[in-house]
């Protein structure tokens, strides 16, 4: 699972930093979540390939969550796309973008396909055989969903010595994959355990910005893997995080805590503050494992 930073700052871009927008990769899919000014140069310069993003899920009808759709949206028509697009986005998402198509006569080669979300408890979203995509209710000024990202488990790994030493025909492996048993000519039962593998533990990634200090969400990203959660001001701008519905380093440590999170990574700084450090070192008194995200960083997982 790998996560590209493209753009991590809160309200408008600068010539040092970038508005909210993301790439994950998990499981052989690429996913792009948010769209902030600048998008797709960011992708340019992070050599992205534009033709493998198929799905963009936006977080709520904020600008420097959304101002590099539409470019990005007609940069692919002039690129030649033809593969599908789906984008998943608070309702009002498909009349913003359809108009600015129907006013500049530019519209796409592809299929655009959109996913309006209006529901205020989670939901599943998207899934195909190897993800899940549910919403993550948050609470900020307009209606706004973070995401979480599943990997569905995989098939059990095969042990060969063991089945070639019981003498089981390849006829079998597949279900054996699948977590089955086996029962011998002579009837004795061979318990799956004994035959495969446990499987690499498959991995979550949660999305959460913009939102305001919210333990409602902690159900949803409970034991999460990586839980990317806004921190636009520090502790000393509490007050200012209440009145703006925002968060504060220190409280997106604090869910993420909460959550059993195994990682935290920080994001949608405030520009007010000459740097980042200080963001990680009041989270780190709550929650041990912080990173910062910052333009162009790319983290494994």
């Amino acid at each position: 699972m790998k996560l590209t930073i493209l753009g991590c700052y809160a309200a408008t871009p600068r010539t040092i930093t970038n508005p909210t927008s993301q790439v994950l990769e998990i499981k052989n899919r690429l996913f792009l979540i948010d769209c902030g000014e600048g998008t797709q140069v960011q992708l340019r310069k992070n050599k992205i390939k534009f033709s493998k993003i198929n799905h963009i899920f936006i977080s709520h009808l904020h600008g420097d969550h959304l101002y590099g759709l539409i470019g990005t949206v007609s940069t692919f028509s002039l690129l030649g796309r033809t593969t599908d697009l789906h984008i998943y986005g608070p309702k009002g998402i498909k009349e913003l973008i359809l108009l600015q198509l129907k006013l500049t006569e530019s519209w796409t080669t592809y299929s655009l396909f959109f996913h309006e979300l209006e529901s205020k408890e989670s939901e599943v979203i998207f899934e195909d055989k190897k993800v899940v995509v549910r919403t993550i209710p948050l609470k900020h000024r307009v209606y706004t969903n973070g995401y979480l990202f599943t990997e569905k488990p995989d098939e059990r790994k095969l042990n060969v010595e063991a089945v070639q030493r019981y003498d089981i025909h390849v006829a079998y492996y597949q279900k054996i994959k699948n977590g089955g048993d086996i029962t011998l000519d002579d009837g004795t039962v061979i318990e799956n355990e004994k035959l495969t593998f446990d499987p690499i533990p498959p991995k979550s990634y949660a999305f959460c910005s913009d939102t305001v200090y919210n333990e409602n969400i902690l159900p949803i990203i409970e034991n999460v893997d990586v839980l990317y959660h806004e921190s636009t001001f520090l502790e000393s701008e509490a007050t200012l995080a209440q009145k703006t519905l925002h968060s504060t380093a220190k409280e997106a440590a604090t869910i993420a805590l909460k959550a059993n999170a195994k990682q935290l990574v920080l994001g949608h700084y405030s520009t007010r503050y000459e740097g980042i450090e200080s963001f990680k070192e009041e989270a780190e008194t709550i929650f041990s494992n912080v990173l910062l995200a910052d333009d162009g960083v790319s983290f494994e997982f």
